[in-house]
């Protein structure tokens, strides 16, 4: 069994792993794969029906999956943005000081 998966999965997986990562790489596709699993979850057509009681939610869950890692990354990246540009703003002096003698 193991050999079977060796020389019919990795051949089939190698390549639409390497796609899927530098897709997601790309910005106008990542929020094309957001809209795609909000539809995807919203929508009552699935790739396996939720009659089936597992494998009906095993879908969903991978596109949940998908679409909270998506969105949680995009809000990371914008948390950092926003860190080093008020970084900056601190390093480039623009923080207004107010200098006081005690009498």
């Amino acid at each position: 069994m193991k050999f079977f998966i060796k020389l019919l999965a990795k051949p089939l997986y190698k390549p639409f792993q390497n796609l899927f990562r530098t897709t997601l790489r790309h910005p106008k596709y990542r929020w094309f794969i957001i809209l795609g699993s909000l539809l995807y979850i919203a929508s009552p057509l699935d790739l396996s029906p939720d009659v089936f009681p597992i494998l009906g939610w095993i879908d969903d869950g991978v596109v949940t999956t998908l679409l909270v890692t998506e969105v949680s990354q995009i809000l990371m990246a914008y948390m950092k943005s926003k860190k080093s540009e008020t970084d900056a703003e601190v390093a480039l002096g623009t923080e207004q000081t107010v200098n006081a003698t005690a009498v």
